[in-house]
C-alpha cells in the first residue's frame, strides 16, 4: 500500500517506475519526474489501463476514489475507459449545440441592446426554439427542420416566425464564425413564410391634427415627469426609449444640448435643445436633477430606474388619444420628418441626420454627430417655434 510519504520520496528513474497501490491502482513515475495515476484492469480478457490524474493535483485518497468508481463501472458490465470516451463526446457535442452556441451569441451580440429588447429575444429563444433545436449540433441543423420549426410558430404568430427563422440565422451565423459550423441553411428558407404586412406607428402629419394633440397633451392633469416628457418629446423627437432614460448628466444647459448614445445604430448623438425644450427640462430639473440614478424621467416606484416604456403612450390614452389610429410616442419621429421637410422646407439630410439615421453618402453609409450641426440647431428652433404656432391656431 503507498502511503503519502512514499509518493513524496520517490525518485525519477532511467526508466518509468511503477509504485501499486492496491486493486490495479498505481503510480508511474516518469524519468523527467512526473507521477501519474493510472488503473490496470481487465474487459472481456484483455488487459487495459485508464489514466487517473496526475499527482499532487489528484492525491492518494481521490486516485483510490476514482478507483473505486471504475470498478464499480467493471462489477455492471461497463468499460470505464469507453465510458470516458462517450462522456467526452458528449461533452464535445453539448459544447457545439444549439443552444450553448447560442448562449455565447447573447453574450456577443445581445448585451450591446437595452435591456427590453435583450430579454424579449431571449423569451423567444427559450420559448420557440431551444425545446426542438438547443440540443441539436449546430453543425447538422438543416433547412428541413428550420422550415418545420418556424411553420408550427407561423400560424399563431407570424412576426415571432418570422423572428425567429432571423434568429436561428444569426446563432449559425455566429457558430460558423467561431469554427462551429459550415454553413447556414436559412437563406435558403426565404420567401418560406408567409410575409408581414408592416404597421407603421400612428402619426399625424396634418398640421392642424398636430395642433390638437398638442393642445390635448398641454391639458395632461397626471404626474409632472411624465407631463414633462409629454410635452418634451415633440420637440426632440427621439425614440421613446432614449427619451425616457435620458440622464441629466448628459444634458449641456450651457450650450443647450443633449448628448446620448442612439440605441438603434449605438453612435453618439446630438440633441440641439430650442428654447422651448431647456424651458421644460429647466422646469423639471429641481423635481428630479437631485435623484439617486440620474435620470431626467424616473420611474414612479424607484428614481433608480427610468419611466416606464408603456408611460407615454398610456398617458395618451388617458388623454383619449388612440394609439392605434392616431399617435404614439414613435409616431412624433414620422411627424417630424414629413412636416419639417414638406411644410418647413429642411433638406431631407438634416432631418435624417436629426433622426440619428445613417444616411448614404460618398464614402458608403455614415453617421456624424456633429454634421450639419449649425443647420440642425436652425432647424430645431424653427420646429419648436412651429409646433408652438400650431397649439396657438388650435386654441384659437
Amino acid at each position: 500500500m503507498l502511503s503519502d510519504a512514499k509518493i513524496r520520496a520517490a525518485r525519477p528513474g532511467e526508466k518509468p517506475i511503477r509504485l501499486f497501490d492496491g486493486g490495479g491502482l498505481y503510480l508511474e513515475v516518469s524519468p523527467a519526474g512526473g507521477k501519474l495515476w493510472r488503473l490496470k484492469y481487465r474487459y472481456e480478457k484483455k488487459e487495459k489501463r485508464l489514466g487517473l490524474g496526475q499527482y499532487p493535483a489528484v492525491g492518494l485518497k481521490e486516485a483510490r476514489d476514482r478507483r473505486d468508481a471504475a470498478r464499480r463501472l467493471l462489477a455492471k458490465g461497463i468499460d470505464p475507459s469507453a465510458q470516458r470516451k462517450a462522456q467526452a463526446a458528449a461533452q464535445a457535442a453539448e459544447a457545439d449545440s444549439f443552444e450553448t452556441v447560442a448562449r455565447g451569441w447573447f453574450i456577443q451580440y445581445l448585451d450591446t441592446l437595452d435591456q427590453g429588447h435583450k430579454r424579449k429575444v431571449v423569451q423567444r429563444f427559450d420559448r420557440h426554439i431551444f425545446p426542438y433545436l438547443g440540443e441539436r449540433p449546430v453543425a447538422d441543423i438543416k433547412a428541413p427542420e428550420v422550415l418545420e420549426l418556424v411553420r408550427r410558430i407561423e400560424p399563431r404568430a407570424l412576426e415571432t416566425a418570422h423572428r425567429a427563422l432571423q434568429g436561428i440565422g444569426q446563432v449559425i451565423r455566429y457558430a460558423i464564425a467561431t469554427g462551429r459550423a459550415d454553413a447556414d441553411p436559412t437563406p435558403a428558407l426565404r420567401g418560406a413564410l408567409r410575409p408581414m404586412v408592416r404597421k407603421h406607428m400612428a402619426a399625424p402629419t396634418d398640421p392642424k391634427a398636430v395642433g390638437d394633440l398638442l393642445r390635448a397633451v398641454e391639458g395632461y392633469e397626471g404626474g409632472v415627469v411624465v407631463g414633462a416628457a409629454l410635452r418634451l418629446l415633440p420637440l426632440v423627437f427621439t425614440r421613446v426609449g432614449e427619451l425616457r432614460t435620458a440622464r441629466w448628466e448628459q444634458i449641456d444647459f450651457d450650450v443647450s444640448e443633449w448628448r446620448y448614445t442612439a440605441s438603434k445604430t449605438k453612435t453618439e448623438h446630438l440633441v440641439p435643445l430650442s428654447r422651448q425644450a431647456v424651458a421644460i427640462l429647466k422646469e423639471l430639473h429641481p423635481l428630479t436633477g437631485h435623484l439617486a440614478g440620474g435620470f431626467v424621467f424616473p420611474g414612479g416606484r424607484t428614481s433608480l430606474r427610468p419611466m416606464s416604456n408603456m408611460a407615454i403612450n398610456a398617458a395618451y390614452r388617458r388623454l383619449g388619444i388612440d394609439t392605434r389610429t392616431e399617435l404614439t410616442g414613435h409616431g412624433w419621429r414620422a411627424t417630424a420628418r414629413t412636416l419639417l421637410h414638406e411644410r418647413l422646407g429642411f433638406a431631407p439630410d438634416v432631418i435624417e441626420h436629426q433622426l440619428a439615421h445613417r444616411v448614404p453618402g460618398a464614402l458608403g453609409r455614415a453617421y456624424n454627430r456633429t454634421k450639419f450641426l449649425n443647420e440642425r440647431k436652425a432647424m430645431m428652433q424653427t420646429w419648436a417655434d412651429y409646433l408652438d404656432s400650431l397649439r396657438e391656431q388650435c386654441a384659437g
